[in-house]
């Protein structure tokens, strides 16, 4: 397995040598390569400095740094203002290399800090291990007397994680969005004057994995994006979409159709939500699963609800619509439901016995039974449970539409530009979301 060795040659608030450093470096780099347990590890040597320096020393340093970059020797630099501007250009290299294993060579002044950083930008498909950075050195080439950098130190405090997590947050906040501007789809059935609403695209947004970017909106620690670039993500979503990100409220999936209703206990998980209170945006996810949006402009309620194949034949639509109904007093004619970008008949197969259990549901969601892996489609069968349990089928906004502009229901795999698939993707793959919202 790949495994990665970081070298970091800055200390907290200083350079950890004054000068005539090239030569320390080197031996630094000789333990490494001695030290590693990987035959060929990939060496990536960190240096940090937020101001330019007069200081000669460091002048030196900083170009003998710099000159040791050598990428066809698997042995590369990274020079940045930040710790969190290195180790954010750094992760970006490790996930282009596919690495998820990395020890880290750090001053002992400075180990605490760099664990609190690799905690906020990593996730737990990564593998740190932490080393204290020493080697013998001669007394001249230190910043701090011999033996100095081995003191026990004491752990960070609140303020010192704060002041991490808010530099980080600054930082993240000031990058570029990728993949072009923040796109949102809303459809014209759910009244814009009640609710604010919208479906994601994958534009906008700073994740930077080709299946992750760029406005991914979910992290797990299967995956590569951590939570602190999907808050950012969601941080610009809400001020382009004009929710608060405080009251925002996203499905916590099981693949079942167990529904929250605001207010009352949450459950462990579920895969609808329903909500009567004003200013307070909940969503639904997906990555070829549908993401289904509620609106009762009567009674000012409303639900979000993610319905994979399972929740679908599980009836999580009808059990939304049923939430609404029983806590709101909400009539079911007057609830408009709204089918956002999900994996289509075209590109989505189910093993035969599964595909059997569409096909009782209506013949016409089903292609090819006799097949292995008949041709599924669980938006008809949506729209077929939700009609049945007495949606109005004008008041149902899917694939069905006529009007490819007013058309919200696309193929998620079909349509790598806009959205992430599973199906197409594999398992690294990026959420997009539905989320809906009573406006005050």
């Amino acid at each position: 397995m790949a495994r990665a060795v970081l070298i970091d040659l800055k200390s907290e608030g200083t350079a950890p040598w004054k000068g005539g450093a090239p030569e320390s470096v080197a031996r630094i780099l000789e333990v490494v390569r001695k030290a590693s347990s990987s035959q060929d590890p990939w060496v990536c040597v960190m240096w940090c400095q937020s101001l330019p320096s007069k200081r000669n020393g460091e002048e030196v340093l900083h170009a003998a740094v710099q000159g040791l970059h050598c990428p066809e020797r698997s042995l590369e630099v990274v020079c940045a203002r930040s710790t969190v501007a290195a180790l954010y250009a750094v992760k970006q290299k490790l996930d282009e290399k596919d690495i998820s294993q990395v020890q880290v060579l750090s001053p002992p002044r400075r180990k605490a800090f760099m664990r609190a950083f690799v905690d906020q930008l990593f996730t737990g498909i990564y593998q740190f291990e932490f080393d204290d950075l020493q080697v013998d050195l001669e007394a001249s080439d230190l910043e701090q007397p011999p033996g100095s950098l081995s003191e026990v130190l004491p752990p960070l405090t609140g303020q010192d994680v704060g002041r991490i997590q808010r530099e980080i947050k600054m930082y993240l906040e000031s990058l570029p969005a990728l993949k072009g501007e923040l796109r949102i789809l809303r459809s014209v059935l759910i009244p814009d004057h009640l609710f604010l609403h919208g479906f994601t695209t994958r534009t906008g947004g700073i994740s930077y994995i080709p299946t992750l970017s760029s406005l991914n909106l979910f992290s797990s620690s299967k995956r590569r994006d951590p939570p602190v670039v999907v808050q950012e993500n969601l941080r610009r979503l809400a001020v382009a979409a004009g929710f608060d990100p405080q009251a925002y409220h996203s499905i916590k999936v099981n693949h079942a159709s167990d529904v929250w209703v605001m207010g009352k206990a949450q459950p462990e998980s579920y895969d609808g939500i329903v909500t009567d209170q004003a200013g307070v945006a909940i969503a639904a996810p997906g990555a070829d699963c549908i993401p289904l949006l509620f609106a009762d402009p009567v009674r000012k309620a409303c639900g979000a609800a993610h319905s994979g194949w399972q929740g679908t034949l599980l009836g999580v639509s009808m059990a939304t619509v049923g939430a609404m109904v029983a806590e709101y007093g909400c009539r079911v004619e007057d609830i408009r439901v709204v089918l956002g970008p999900s994996v289509g008949p075209c590109c989505f197969t189910l093993p035969q016995e599964s595909a059997k259990q569409f096909h009782r549901t209506d013949p016409k969601c089903v292609r090819h039974l006799e097949s292995a892996k008949p041709s599924v489609d669980i938006r008809r069968a949506t729209r077929v449970l939700l009609e049945a349990g007495g949606i109005l089928p004008q008041n149902i906004q899917d694939d069905s539409v006529m009007d490819p502009l007013q058309n919200l229901t696309l193929c998620t795999s079909c349509h790598p530009d806009q959205f992430y698939s599973h199906v197409r993707d594999g398992e690294n793959f990026g959420t997009q979301i539905g989320f809906i919202a009573i406006r005050d």
